[in-house]
């Protein structure tokens, strides 16, 4: 058992203290008992000049695995630093589908001498893994799988996995195919020890198992997981032929990496963004999405200039403009994350969607019916003004109404579109309940008091 004797915060601390001092043997101290994720974690919290320097000091043994841990931006930087030889022995001991992530990353010439250095096995099942989408379970199974046929007996079984002398990582089960290959079930390990050698595997096997399709997306298989809190499941092709097996592990990276992503695209961000990125690369990126909330402020100013002529003759909509287009925007927040987190899981379809604005309806109409009368009673008592009152309120339950239906009307459209709800839903949301905010309560104010 490993114990764990300092927090992140504290090897951060202590390596780069290291590298201040230049002082090698006491980064080579820091990294010994560090796992590859780790030490990925640690060069993403570094900036670039002490990153290259502490990557020269992994061992090279677990290159591999620490490229495989950081983030795209991050791993161009360490590729830019070795030389081919170098990522070729770093990659020979990854499994394929590590492979296949990397694959794509690695110079022309670097991924040639990588597929020259390959047996014929090893390269037919990375092509295969490149043949499929990015985004599926195709690459993130894992080719590994050890198939077994129904027809042979337990002990055929285990003489065969002790001629192979190992097996895979996080194998819980052994895949039974036919005599073609196609999938038939799977054989626990733990029946194989259990029971009667004689017994054949056909009558221990589980034919009812959770199948996965290798162009199902990896989002949807980690829902399946989740859903069927499923430890591993075998993927075939549409052929039904057994292809590979994804595990737990490979789950949990994709429930992660979806969460950064979402919160990352929250924030008009690339979740591969480098936090040490240098300024300018980093500030083209942030620039695109001040340019467009630019744009919406524009709008929203230009709407209120058309009441410049109100806005002179009463001071108090100044006063209290504010308030309207910001319960608007807080609200339309809470309705839009809720409706992104549902599209994120699943949750929302075609045929609950119309239940759902409904519901989110009656929600803004009794918050924004409640708070209009709040704050129509302090309007009063401020501006000594009744009529004042009365129109921060109607505007106020206008703008929570909008704000309620575009919080679940946006995140839906733009997902039909095939937009990221997450990357803009929030800019277009906070442009509506702006301009639908100003204007109900400016208009009003027009019509009512001038």
């Amino acid at each position: 058992m490993t114990e764990v004797t300092e927090t992140f915060e504290s090897q951060l601390s202590r390596i780069h203290l290291a590298l201040e001092d230049e002082n090698p043997q006491e980064v080579s101290e820091a990294l010994e008992d560090l796992e590859p994720a780790e030490v990925a974690l640690l060069l993403e919290s570094l900036p670039l000049s002490e990153r290259i320097r502490l990557w020269e000091q992994v061992p090279a043994e677990d290159d591999g695995e620490v490229l495989l841990h950081v983030h795209d931006e991050v791993r161009s930087t360490l590729l830019e630093d070795m030389d081919p030889e170098e990522i070729v022995a770093a990659t020979a001991s990854l499994d394929t589908a590590d492979l296949a992530e990397l694959f794509e990353d690695l110079p022309k010439q670097v991924a040639e001498d990588m597929l020259r250095t390959m047996d014929e096995m090893q390269r037919t099942r990375l092509q295969e893994t490149l043949s499929f989408e990015e985004d599926s379970a195709g690459r993130l199974m894992r080719t590994d799988a050890i198939g077994v046929r129904s027809d042979v007996t337990l002990e055929t079984v285990q003489r065969f996995l002790r001629w192979k002398e190992s097996i895979p990582d996080n194998t819980d089960n052994l895949m039974v195919v036919d005599r073609i290959g196609h999938f038939v079930g799977v054989l626990p390990l733990a029946r194989l020890v259990s029971h009667d050698q004689e017994t054949s595997v056909v009558e221990l096997m589980d034919a009812d198992v959770d199948v996965i399709q290798g162009d199902m997306k990896s989002r949807d298989v980690a829902t399946l997981f989740q859903t069927h809190d499923l430890t591993s499941a075998p993927v075939v092709d549409n052929d039904g032929m057994l292809i590979g097996r994804i595990v737990i592990d490979d789950i949990v990276d994709v429930i992660q990496e979806n969460s950064e992503q979402a919160l990352m695209n929250m924030a008009g961000l690339d979740e591969e963004e480098d936090l040490f990125a240098p300024v300018l690369p980093s500030a083209k990126r942030r620039a695109v999405w001040l340019g467009i909330n630019l744009l919406t402020a524009f709008l929203a100013a230009w709407v209120i200039g058309q009441f410049e002529d109100a806005l002179e003759k009463v001071v108090a909509l100044a006063v209290l403009m504010p308030i309207v287009a910001s319960m608007g925007g807080i609200a339309g927040s809470q309705t839009l994350t809720l409706a992104i987190r549902g599209l994120a899981l699943g949750q929302i379809s075609k045929t609950n969607s119309n239940w759902l604005l409904r519901k989110e309806v009656g929600i803004a109409l009794l918050n924004g019916i409640v708070w209009a009368l709040v704050v129509a009673v302090l309007a009063v008592l401020w501006f000594k003004s009744v009529a004042i009152g009365a129109i921060i309120a109607a505007a106020l339950v206008i703008n929570m109404l909008a704000a309620g239906v575009c919080g679940i009307v946006i995140p839906l459209v733009l997902k039909r579109m095939n937009i990221d709800p997450a990357l803009s839903g929030s800019v277009i949301l906070t442009t509506v309940t702006d301009v639908i905010g100003f204007m109900s309560f400016l208009g009003l104010a027009t019509i009512f008091l001038l």
